[in-house]
């Protein structure tokens, strides 16, 4: 079901900060997608300026202290050595850079008044969102706030039954520290086995539901992974509002992480889900790959709000593409088929029998546990 009122809510401060010139995110992400959004008339009437969150806001899950640390480092450009240390801050991960506070707080702004504007139903895109690592008391794994958690917290304060699909290459540890054993809330997480943050081990417990799958990942065990157990556990859980997380490290030019994905895969499971519930908010995260996330995200809100893409793409989007970089670190430009078009080619293969089983064993465990079959 596509959403033809879908708004999507950004940011300019994405394209003027960065991590720094070493970073795996000193790379345009969210500024490519509205770029390409404006380039192809994505965005006329639908783009929202996201706000940025107060600290009060922010402490719903974060500790004031942290939120303090992150303002003055903002502020001053440095922190003691202490509270470095003890907030995770100022390291090769989690450096300390000019917009360390009002960058993620304005990530947070995006998904909380997308929370509000979802009070009614409808479909909302906060590429900008999405960043799951964060904890309640410092920095993890390039994510200073978690704002699935705020997001999935606020929609609870509105009485709504939330579910969380991440699909990010890497485990979704920070939400599952927030929400593990929340009432009224469902996570699901599918991301590479043995990569960083090492946790999510294939298992169920409790409303944590995680699916480590194997290196070269592809679009076939995605769309198996899809229909035989993201779409049933949604279905038998009946969520009032949906959160995906569509971090795209899991395509396969991503140099962080080891799938295959295209990104038909996301596509296809943004189609699937979106009707299962009256409330779908749509994340980015992870995606390291300047054309490739540009690309995919640019497809979704597409997907999302139900507007049609050329094939072949005008000049004034090629140009979108043809302008980025990978800013430094030597790695190889695209192949120039994926500078002329948004769709990837499909990369299908033979499903793995272990995940194959390991997804039969998750969807058992799951209905005797909760009762549904």
């Amino acid at each position: 079901m596509q959403q033809s009122g879908a708004l999507f809510i950004g940011s300019e401060i994405y394209r003027g900060s960065s991590y720094g010139a070493k970073h795996p995110l000193r790379v345009p992400r969210v500024s490519t997608v509205i770029d390409l959004g404006r380039a192809l008339g994505l965005l006329a009437g639908r783009y929202r300026a996201s706000p940025r969150a107060k600290p009060a806001a922010l402490t719903a899950f974060h500790h004031p202290a942290y939120i303090a640390a992150l303002q003055e480092a903002e502020a001053t450009g440095d922190l003691p050595p202490a509270a470095r240390a003890r907030f995770h801050l100022g390291s090769l991960s989690n450096p300390i850079f000019p917009q360390i506070y009002s960058r993620p707080a304005t990530g947070a702004g995006g998904v909380l008044l997308a929370a509000e504007l979802l009070a009614k139903g409808g479909a909302i895109y906060v590429p900008g969102g999405g960043t799951h690592h964060g904890m309640a008391d410092r920095a993890n794994g390039f994510c200073y706030l978690n704002d699935p958690v705020l997001a999935i917290l606020a929609l609870r304060r509105a009485g709504h039954r939330v579910a969380y699909v991440d699909l990010d290459a890497h485990h979704c540890d920070g939400v599952e520290a927030g929400l593990a054993g929340a009432e009224g809330v469902l996570l699901i997480s599918v991301h590479e086995a043995a990569r960083w943050p090492f946790t999510g081990a294939t298992g169920q417990q409790g409303n944590c539901v995680n699916l480590a799958v194997p290196a070269g990942y592809h679009d076939s065990e995605a769309r198996m992974v899809l229909h035989e157990l993201i779409l049933p556990l949604l279905q038998a859980f009946k969520p009032d509002a949906i959160v995906l997380q569509a971090g795209a490290d899991s395509l396969l030019e991503d140099p962080l992480s080891r799938l295959a994905l295209s990104n038909n895969a996301y596509v296809e499971a943004l189609r699937a889900i979106t009707p299962l519930a009256p409330r779908l908010l749509l994340l980015g995260g992870g995606g390291y790959n300047p054309w490739s996330v540009g690309r995919c995200w640019t497809r979704l809100w597409a997907e999302l709000s139900g507007q049609e893409l050329p094939e072949v793409l005008p000049e004034p989007a090629r140009a979108v593409l043809t302008g980025l970089s990978w800013g430094g670190g030597g790695r190889p430009l695209p192949e120039a088929g994926l500078l002329t078009t948004l769709f990837d080619p499909a990369r299908e293969g033979r499903v793995n029998a272990r995940l194959r089983a390991e997804v039969a064993a998750l969807r058992q465990g799951f209905a005797q546990i909760s009762g549904l079959g």
